[in-house]
């Protein structure tokens, strides 16, 4: 069987897992847009501050750190620190062709803990409660780099 068909149950499982991701990545960014446009604040750099459209009344405490906006920033940022890592593990994993109930866990096992960590964060849990979530997701993605290099080397 040729693994990245869609006939490959294990792709079809990355593909949903990957799109998920890409769509939360994603919505991060605009998660922050909309907290610096509704707040009028929080904007990343100086030039941000400038009058248009979108800023008819310019103010250089605009500048100044919003935490509103800033733990939205800061989401952004975590994720683009682990998901592409997933990404890329994700689709080493499906190479080697593993068990499809493995590939399930793992890759809904990541999107499950990305989603949670979001919530957490979102909802100004404890650092404890959002590593918890990060160490799961984490994990994941370390096993299934691990396991590639497995059935590789070995």
């Amino acid at each position: 069987m040729r693994v990245y068909t869609l006939d490959n149950p294990v792709f079809a499982t990355y593909v949903i897992a990957a799109a998920l991701m890409v769509l939360k990545l994603m919505g991060q960014g605009w998660m922050t847009v909309y907290r610096m446009m509704k707040s009028n604040s929080g904007l990343a750099s100086p030039e941000d501050a400038q009058k248009g459209l979108l800023n008819a009344a310019p103010d250089p405490s605009q500048l100044e750190v919003n935490d509103y906006v800033d733990r939205s920033r800061r989401m952004h940022r975590n994720d683009l620190e682990n998901i592409p890592g997933f990404w890329v593990a994700g689709l080493l994993f499906v190479a080697v062709n593993p068990a499809v109930w493995l590939a399930q866990v793992l890759m809904y096992g990541f999107v499950a803990a990305r989603a949670a960590h979001f919530v957490a964060y979102a909802t100004k849990q404890s650092h404890e409660v959002r590593a918890t979530f990060y160490t799961i997701g984490s994990l994941i993605v370390i096993y299934m780099a691990l396991h590639v290099l497995w059935v590789v080397l070995f």
